[in-house]
């Protein structure tokens, strides 16, 4: 039987949102390398326990509150490593590096001018990603409103599903929508279904699972690309390709598609805990899961009428 591994991490922010990152001695496995504050979790150690010491031990303050921001697994030859990020919400000291380490306050925006080992990868898009992803149907003719009504709750991540409208209506509908969304630093994504959506000027695709199982590598120049994924081979298939978040759904009941069998929470839960991609969950669910999604491991919550009701 493998040897399983279980690691903490935690990211501490300041009160301007910037994050604390220290640099791996040049002789350490991975030198010279950035990553956050955490360790392994002792035997008989709880999650909240060990990063609470480990916080301590390494960067000198005492943690009072924590958020689960992302769950990543990774399988050796002869050990099975689990490593559990948090959000640090509330903490009292003045971080600093008690290693010895170079040591620096960022903005998330910045993390990517920084080297950090490649298994990080997630966690650094789980960090630019937002609790909310809000999908936009043309099945109305108030389709600009309903995306002024999006923005105006401070939603920062949007995708345009385009059913009904016509090649020309798209283009003129992306006209206004996309810089609006870029006046309000607001990620846009068209869905991988609209015609021609690779060639168009936006944030990135998201991908249906049926094109997601086409493709064999991930498209180039895309600054982002996600998927829809309902069940553990498609999602498999998206971290094969390099997606970097994905929607999993149904999880509850749906109105619109009341015949389809939702997952439910635990396998939703099973599903979160196998994949090492940030993942929103979707189907008969309102902002008031948030919590229970995020405690699951979830990123946040995507939806279509979520943020309408």
């Amino acid at each position: 039987m493998k040897k399983r591994i279980s690691i903490v991490i935690g990211i501490v922010k300041n009160v301007e949102g910037e994050i604390f990152i220290s640099r791996r001695h040049n002789n350490l496995h991975q030198g010279n390398l950035w990553e956050f504050a955490g360790g392994k979790v002792e035997h008989n150690e709880t999650l909240q326990t060990a990063l609470a010491r480990e916080l301590k031990e390494e960067i000198d303050i005492d943690v009072i509150s924590s958020t689960p921001l992302i769950q990543l697994q990774h399988d050796y030859s002869d050990r099975n490593v689990v490593l559990s990020v948090f959000e640090i919400t509330k903490f009292t000291g003045i971080p600093k590096s008690l290693l010895n380490q170079e040591s620096a306050w960022v903005k998330i925006s910045d993390l990517d001018n920084y080297d950090f080992p490649a298994a990080n990868h997630a966690i650094l898009n789980a960090l630019k990603l937002p609790t909310f992803y809000a999908i936009l149907n043309d099945d109305s003719d108030d389709l600009r409103l309903k995306l002024n009504h999006l923005l105006s709750q401070n939603i920062k991540l949007i995708q345009a599903r385009l059913k009904n409208l016509t090649a020309s209506e798209i283009r003129e509908f992306l006209e206004i929508a996309y810089p609006l969304c870029k006046k309000n630093q607001a990620v846009f994504l068209l869905n991988s279904a609209v015609k021609e959506a690779f060639e168009l000027a936006i944030d990135g695709i998201h991908l249906t699972s049926f094109d997601l199982l086409k493709l064999n590598a991930r498209p180039e120049n895309l600054r982002w690309l996600s998927a829809s994924c309902h069940n553990l081979e498609e999602l498999q298939h998206a971290e094969k390709i390099g997606v970097d978040f994905v929607v999993i759904a149904p999880v509850l009941k749906t109105k619109t598609h009341p015949e389809i069998e939702p997952l439910g929470w635990d396998v939703f839960a099973k599903f979160v805990s196998t994949g090492n991609l940030p993942v929103y969950a979707l189907g008969g669910l309102k902002k008031t899961d948030l919590e229970q999604a995020q405690n699951l491991g979830a990123q946040g919550i995507a939806g279509i009428s979520t943020f309408f009701d």
